[in-house]
């Protein structure tokens, strides 16, 4: 188990808040919103002790950090380790279904 620093790239929060003002406003649920925030909090913390020891997120580009996922209803959270000690979360995508 590692102490990892926890960082969040401004565009994580951009994604979300643009997820959590769709499902409050056009849909008018704002406790699903609200439980949104909380489930993709509470995976992200859960995830932290031991964020390197899950399978990497395979990409067709090359990157400076492997990328990770973390799976939470229909969404999809992106995270990279950066110098084995902080965990960035980067985006968070809604997953498309066919």
């Amino acid at each position: 188990m590692s102490d990892y620093e926890l960082s969040y790239l401004p565009l994580f929060f951009d994604d979300l808040m643009e997820q959590v003002n769709y499902i409050a406003d056009k849909l008018g649920n704002p406790k699903a919103a609200n439980d949104l925030v909380d489930a993709v909090d509470a995976a992200i913390l859960k995830r932290l002790p031991d964020a390197e020891s899950f399978e990497k997120y395979p990409t067709s580009k090359k990157r400076r950090y492997p990328y990770y996922a973390i799976y939470v209803g229909e969404h999809v959270i992106y995270y990279v380790i950066i110098d084995h000690k902080i965990m960035e979360v980067r985006r968070d995508r809604k997953i498309l279904l066919p």
